[in-house]
């Protein structure tokens, strides 16, 4: 009999991606589906995860699964409450999904997996407290203090991309207008690289044919990489409005330090570097205080699988699941 394997699940706005995770947190094997989206039946996304979760796992039994899901998760670890991007509304989650699976599910939100991951593996190692920002099709957060995450008292705490930045601003995917993550995703990057289409033949002209329809957030950094000036320009955009809104958790929570993941971390100093430069003129007494270092996820995009994975490994051989 085949030895069975602990399969880590990120659930995204646009893609699912599940990897069999070995004990030290490698990814040993992956397999990716598109996610259905917010719109779609809740059974249609269920069927997508369990294709890549079954495909994942190649034929071997499963010993447990963590998911890593982009919304808002309740403090007992069973239901999604609400998530903008996908079609789960208050939804028993890891009860159904464990009895399809016949085998433990563990659940949280993506943010805090990633940075459990991180913490593990990662970029966290050694850092007394981190404030976690994962940039994708929105953004999500987690903050861990002394190896510890900061739940709150529903668990949904960390929810930063739905700060509201912009009173009355761009309308967002969980009802509301103005929020951060309008403003600093992969959605903003394209919304700010599309615009940009208008003003002459580019590079991103190029790579997308003429048609903004076409382009996506891997283009615009192939172009920002060789110095497409409209490309770096929505980097730039996304990166000061990240430096602002880490100014603002930076000011409630002084992190050790800040950690930056998801799909959009890729890009690196093409937004890191205006981040922290708005960080530094948008925090209160920069000039007299040391400022948080902002650093690039380790374990990239395949973060919240590795911290879903090690959290469900945890959950099942009694150990601490990081909080």
């Amino acid at each position: 009999m085949r030895t069975p394997v602990w399969v880590g699940v990120d659930v995204g706005g646009t893609k699912i991606l599940a990897g069999v995770v070995s004990e030290d947190g490698a990814v040993l094997r992956t397999a990716g589906r598109a996610t259905p989206g917010r719109l779609a039946e809740v059974h249609h996304l269920e069927e997508a995860l369990t294709g890549a979760v079954l495909e994942a796992a190649d034929g071997a039994p499963l010993a447990a699964v963590g998911l890593a899901a982009a919304g808002f998760v309740d403090s007992s670890g069973d239901r999604v409450m609400f998530a903008p991007h996908l079609p789960w509304r208050d939804e028993p989650v890891r009860t159904r999904l464990s009895e399809r699976w016949s085998a433990p599910v563990f659940l949280d939100n993506d943010a805090n997996c990633a940075a459990v991951a991180e913490r593990e593996h990662g970029a966290a190692r050694g850092a007394s407290s981190v404030l976690m920002v994962t940039l994708g099709t929105g953004i999500g957060g987690a903050l861990l203090v002394r190896d510890t995450l900061v739940r709150g008292a529903g668990g949904m705490a960390g929810e930063f991309g739905h700060m509201r930045v912009v009173p009355g601003g761009l309308t967002c995917e969980c009802g509301g207008r103005g929020c951060w993550e309008q403003y600093c995703s992969g959605n903003a990057l394209l919304r700010a690289a599309r615009a940009s289409l208008t003003e002459g033949p580019t590079l991103l002209t190029e790579l997308c044919g003429g048609d903004p329809d076409r382009l996506t957030g891997p283009m615009v950094g192939v172009a920002a990489g060789a110095g497409d000036r409209s490309a770096i320009a929505a980097f730039t955009t996304v990166g000061e409005w990240l430096g602002a809104g880490l100014a603002n958790l930076t000011a409630a929570f002084d992190p050790a330090r800040v950690v930056v993941g998801g799909g959009l971390a890729v890009a690196g100093e093409h937004f890191l570097g205006p981040a922290r430069d708005a960080l530094a003129s948008s925090l209160v007494g920069a000039g007299h205080r040391d400022l948080p270092p902002i650093v690039v996820a380790a374990l990239g995009p395949a973060a919240g699988l590795v911290g879903a994975a090690v959290q469900a490994r945890r959950q099942v051989e009694g150990t601490d699941a990081g909080g």
